[in-house]
């Protein structure tokens, strides 16, 4: 297993990190920062040794009990950043400056809206080696939904995303009642695509960024292995005319929040 001692901080901006919390940690020992940053003394390890992605929360406790000045809370957006794939990275960018996100999802939550356990068990069914990091970088992104000039997001949802047991039912059922929090927030609207719509369209999940007028949106499509981004006029086109479709075949606000609370309840008998 990598060490502290053993990193070379120019291998990686994750490494740089590693070796500057260590450095910084000086003389306290590692038990001590652990307890005082609210983390399990094995977390603090792996993020010495470079081998977990830290959160943001955990760079500001750290910066507040070492009293660094913010060294670390600086040095954060770059480990993030460079810790998604290099394919993905592109999307995470756009995401955080789109002023209109508009997507769909067909089997499962929308990642700007999952929860830690929803994320933590949808996730380990790939069976990733690295798991608590793709958790910790899902759970980053949302922070954009809490910004003050956050975008304006509405979320198609399948049905079946709804029933789709994640997690087992205490899982799903905080998931769910997230959900009915998260379409009551401001600048947000979630609207369920039901299954009694037989002909629904059988689009695959997609994703419209929307910037400052006069700036091209942005398409991004999933796929098996890797999503793809798009800009150009007949994918824009198509994606639009899928997106009127589905909102035709959606459920109103209102009545999205109720069936989406009415399957919560199911859970629980």
């Amino acid at each position: 297993m990598s060490t502290a001692v053993d990193l070379d901080p120019t291998d990686s901006v994750l490494k740089f990190f590693a070796a500057e919390l260590r450095r910084l940690r000086g003389a306290m020992k590692q038990a001590d920062l652990a307890r005082k940053t609210h983390v399990a003394r094995s977390t603090l390890n792996k993020y010495e040794a470079a081998t977990r992605v830290p959160s943001m929360d955990f760079a500001h406790a750290a910066d507040e009990v070492l009293q660094t000045g913010g060294a670390l809370t600086r040095l954060w957006p770059l480990v993030i950043k460079y810790a998604y794939p290099a394919w993905f990275r592109p999307f995470v960018e756009l995401e955080a400056a789109a002023r209109i996100i508009r997507s769909y999802e067909n089997q499962v939550i929308p990642g700007l809206l999952q929860t830690e356990p929803y994320a933590r068990a949808l996730l380990a069914g790939g069976r990733h080696d690295n798991l608590d990091d793709l958790v910790t970088l899902r759970l980053e992104r949302q922070r954009l939904l809490e910004r003050e000039d956050r975008p304006r997001l509405t979320a198609l949802v399948d049905e079946q995303a709804l029933r789709k047991n994640i997690g087992g039912g205490k899982v799903m059922r905080a998931q769910l009642e997230h959900l009915v929090k998260s379409a009551a927030a401001t600048r947000t609207i979630v609207l369920i695509v039901p299954s009694s719509v037989s002909n629904r369209p059988p689009y695959q999940p997609f994703t419209r960024l929307a910037f400052e007028p006069g700036t091209q949106d942005v398409l991004y499509v999933d796929g098996f292995h890797q999503g793809q981004l798009l800009a150009d006029a007949a994918a824009l086109e198509a994606a639009e005319s899928a997106y009127d479709l589905l909102m035709a075949a959606a459920l109103s606000p209102d009545a999205s929040r109720d069936l989406i609370a009415s399957v919560s309840k199911e859970l629980i008998q």
